[in-house]
């Protein structure tokens, strides 16, 4: 045998091995992959930064390592370890520091390294701790967050009674998502970067009770400097209780340090106005900007402010699709920025003297964030990127959008030993002719020749892509890799196809939506590798109410449901939650006149009397979006009906299963019960 033929015969062992090496996928295996977080580039573009979160199951939590990757070099070190836990990771102005936030002094601090690495050295002593930081481009000033308390408890209110822990509302906003209000309220504060002693810290909504940023989800990326640091830019919701609960309208306000005085920008927009970032040059502000009063899922736009003119302009009016964050090229020319289009995430550039946007990206995944680097023709963008069956990575994307390099190898090792099954984008069918982009997953080695139990999965949102996402709990990779076919349908109501579609869902919950849903599986249950007698659906939030809704509507389709955190009840839910404007959105009240067909022809306990097949029903006790009454009147509906189901309730979690003996308790209740009725 020849050299060459002995290299081949080797590669070809090699490559044999290594697929038998490989097993499906198992829940545990999810917590071990790496996660990644914070990516930045250094102001000279040479250094790129992130955050590794790995779990410890039995210490049942995670802990951030920051990396470090050289650009030029390609290489890769860890700068500090998971002793400081780093998190809200930034190159200090003159690039020669990288700050983050730790709590190894006892509370959330700003800490500092040098940028190749050393010793840490802690910069603020705030009192009680920062919530985050933010540094003025100047060198000059710091923003810190804190949390201020400005209510009273009732035992303040009444202090004849000290002992009593009973709350007093005055307006609604009292719970929100997956916390009650602890009576304090999200502050920015401008501080001087560099003190000695006690640092002076000047409340930017001193008196005010408001939260900048916005709760519960905002962190930094809703505050800027201007680039000489005379200004800073903020997001903030200027409304407190009932009027907070019932209304988007979030607007981005203009502080001028020397003078002390704040401008609202956005105040003509009834919408979200959220994220500003100026331009290097400072002669622009672009910021996020929903037009729609109280419409969480209307179209995002970029809007453009001209700092000198005041004049605000629509930099995607003519754009149909939905932006969802954004970056400014390197000589401010252009605004780069990733948005949902036919069930993926890609990156666009938009030109800023012609308005001409262009797509970058093409391919089955998702760019989750981008970041620009480089002058000129060497201009690169840092990008996160995942897909169905591959964890966030991050790649180098050349300014065209035509190269595209991953930098991090984190989770190469744990992937190269997982067999992943086939990903397939259908174009199906809908009652009224529609095409519904679907996406089935198979499980691994599979045999078109057998036959497997098939699972409808219905998104949540109800405003949420079914795109490329790589999910750590409704991983499709793992419910392929368990033996079952998984069926993905964008139905009616999500992103990526235009505002219209993603209308269609409001005030129509259990209209075309759930027959989007039905068509997809009546398509698959065609196949003759489909068992049409074993057939189950899953799914949470939205998802979760759409698994109620099918299980009085589904004609003995389905063999199987698993409903988590779902809507069961349109009424008692509309009465129970706290954003107000997503439920007046979508539904209305239920007592006003026009809203009482909606109500009683979309809700699913209105069709229990149908329920005849066996539901695991999961809810969480700090769920308040979609209150724990929700679940347990579902389960006690099938209890009663005598239908086979269980309930399995998590007392410490919220919407989401976030803690890892929690999260491997629900795959592993999960699996058992889709095993005991579709196998």
């Amino acid at each position: 045998m020849d050299m060459k033929k002995q290299a081949l015969f080797l590669i070809l062992a090699l490559f044999t091995a290594s697929t038998m090496a490989q097993k499906a996928m198992q829940p545990a295996d999810l917590f071990k992959f790496g996660r990644i977080g914070g990516e930045t580039v250094s102001p000279d573009g040479k250094q790129i930064i992130y955050t590794v979160t790995n779990y410890d199951l039995e210490a049942n939590k995670g802990r951030r390592q920051l990396y470090s990757y050289d650009v030029s070099a390609k290489s890769t070190k860890i700068l500090v370890d998971e002793t400081y836990n780093p998190s809200q990771i930034a190159f200090s102005p003159d690039g020669k520091k990288i700050g983050f936030l730790s709590a190894k002094s006892g509370s959330d601090q700003l800490w500092e390294i040098p940028r190749e690495g050393g010793e840490a050295l802690q910069v603020t002593k705030v009192e009680d701790g920062i919530t985050l930081f933010l540094y003025d481009p100047s060198g000059i000033n710091l923003i810190v967050g804190r949390r201020i308390k400005m209510d009273k408890k009732a035992n303040e209110q009444y202090p004849q009674f000290p002992k009593s822990d009973a709350r007093v509302m005055n307006g609604l906003m009292y719970r929100h998502w997956n916390e009650w209000s602890d009576y304090s309220f999200n502050h920015i504060f401008l501080m001087p970067y560099v003190a000695a002693g006690e640092p002076k810290l000047i409340d930017l909504l001193e008196g005010e009770k408001y939260h900048t940023p916005t709760m519960p989800f905002g962190g930094v990326e809703e505050l800027s400097f201007s680039p000489d640091g005379s200004k800073v830019y903020y997001t903030c919701k200027k409304l407190y209780g009932t009027p907070s609960a019932n209304s988007t309208n979030t607007d981005i306000y203009e502080y001028t340090i020397q003078t002390g005085k704040t401008q609202n920008l956005s105040m003509e927009n009834k919408g979200y106005d959220k994220a500003p970032q100026s331009s290097a040059d400072g002669k622009y502000l672009a910021w996020l900007s929903m037009e729609r009063a109280g419409n969480e899922s209307d179209k995002n736009r970029i809007l453009l402010r001209d700092t000198k003119s005041g004049s605000i302009k629509d930099l995607t009016k003519d754009f149909i699709y939905s932006v969802d964050g954004f970056t400014w090229s390197s000589d401010n020319s252009k605004i780069y920025f990733t948005c949902a289009i036919a069930a993926t995430h890609q990156i666009y550039s938009l030109e800023l003297k012609s308005g001409a946007i262009t797509q970058l990206t093409k391919g089955d995944h998702d760019y989750m964030s981008v970041q620009a680097f480089g002058k000129g023709k060497n201009e690169t963008l840092l990008a996160a990127r995942m897909s169905i069956s591959y964890p966030k990575g991050l790649y180098l994307v050349s300014a065209a959008g035509e190269e595209q390099t991953q930098i991090d190898d984190i989770n190469k090792a744990q992937l190269a030993a997982i067999k992943m099954g086939k990903v397939e984008k259908r174009m199906i069918k809908a009652s009224d002719s529609a095409d519904i982009l679907t996406w089935v997953i198979y499980p691994p080695n599979f045999d078109k020749n057998k036959k497997y139990p098939t699972l409808l999965y219905c998104q949540g949102g109800p405003q949420s892509p079914v795109s490329q996402f790589f999910s750590y709990r409704w991983n499709f990779q793992l419910m392929a890799a368990q033996g079952y076919i998984v069926v993905a349908p964008n139905r009616r109501g999500l992103p990526g196809f235009g505002q219209e579609w993603t209308d269609q869902i409001s005030h129509d919950y259990g209209g075309q939506a759930m027959k989007d849903l039905l068509s997809a599986i009546d398509h698959m249950a065609k196949e003759p590798f489909v068992n049409k007698e074993k057939l189950g659906a899953v799914g949470a939030s939205f998802g979760g109410y759409s698994v109620y809704w099918l299980a009085g509507n589904h004609e003995n389709r389905f063999k199987a449901f698993i409903s988590h955190c779902g809507m069961f009840n349109m009424e008692s839910w509309y009465g129970t939650t706290e954003e107000m404007f997503f439920a007046n959105n979508d539904n209305g009240p239920y007592w006003m006149e026009k809203n009482k067909e909606n109500y009683k022809k979309h809700s699913p306990h209105q069709y229990v009397d149908n329920w005849n097949t066996p539901i695991l029903v999961i809810h969480n006790e700090l769920d308040y979006r979609v209150p724990l009454s929700e679940g347990m009147q579902a389960f006690t509906a099938a209890q009663q009906k005598m239908i086979p189901s269980k309930f399995l309730y998590f007392p410490d979690e919220g919407h989401w299963v976030n803690k890892p003996q929690n999260a491997l308790l629900w795959q592993t209740v999960f699996f058992e019960w889709l095993d005991q009725w579709l196998k």
